[in-house]
This record gives C-alpha cells, structure tokens and sequence, in this order.
C-alpha cells in the first residue's frame, strides 16, 4: 500500500484558525466602534452648554431687576421671554420661578428637554 501524503491537511487546518482569528478581531473591532458612538451621542444628548447659558442668564436678569429686597414686575415678562425662546428654539421645557422670602430671592429653576431633567434652587442676597 502507498503512504499517503497529509502535508495539506496542515496547510488548510492553519488556514482555517487563521480565518476564524481574522473573524474575532473584525468582531473586536466593531464592538469598539458602536461602544464609541453611543458614548458620544450620550455625550451629545446631554444639554451641559445649554443648562450653563440658561443658569447664567437666570443670575444676571436677576441682578438687573433684583434690588433691595424688591425686583421689578418686568422681570416676569423677561422669564415669560426666556421660557417661549427655549420652547421654540432648542425644543426643552424651563419653568423659572421667583420668590422672594426675608429680603431673600429664592429662584427654582426647571429644565427638561425629553432626555435630560435637571432641577435647582438659586438663592440670591
């Protein structure tokens, strides 16, 4: 009987390892890439800038309006203003507050836009 000849079995065995590692590492690599857009559209969800401009303007009306112990009745009409411009432009809901308590101006200050809700009460002297 002859000998038979398995050198190529070697050959398409390795091959076939070889193509299952290329396989696994396309599979790492894609993982990678889907991790990396959800973190930035997590990223870009979030309305950080938009909170920050919305608070800063809240304080510096206040400090236009506020004045020893009493603030101006236009200041209503100017969060009135401030409330339909975030409604209209940038789709998020801001109910702004003022009261005043002891010569104390207590602000509550509401933000949601569908994805983000945030919540906070300003005090100012």
């Amino acid at each position: 009987m002859e000998k038979l000849n398995d050198d190529g079995q070697w050959i398409i065995t390795m091959a076939f390892i070889i193509c299952i590692i290329i396989f696994l590492l396309a599979l790492i690599v894609n993982e990678s890439i889907l991790v990396g857009q959800t973190t930035a559209e997590g990223v870009l969800e979030f309305s950080k800038s938009d909170i920050q401009d919305l608070r800063n303007e809240i304080l510096r009306i206040e400090e236009i309006y506020y004045q020893d112990g009493v603030y101006d009745a236009s200041l209503d009409k100017t969060i009135d203003g401030i409330e339909d411009l975030s409604m209209q432009r940038k789709n998020s809901i801001v109910l702004i507050k003022p009261s005043i308590n002891n010569n104390l101006l207590i602000t509550q200050f509401h933000f949601n836009n569908g994805v983000t809700r945030y919540n906070e009460t300003m005090y100012s002297i």
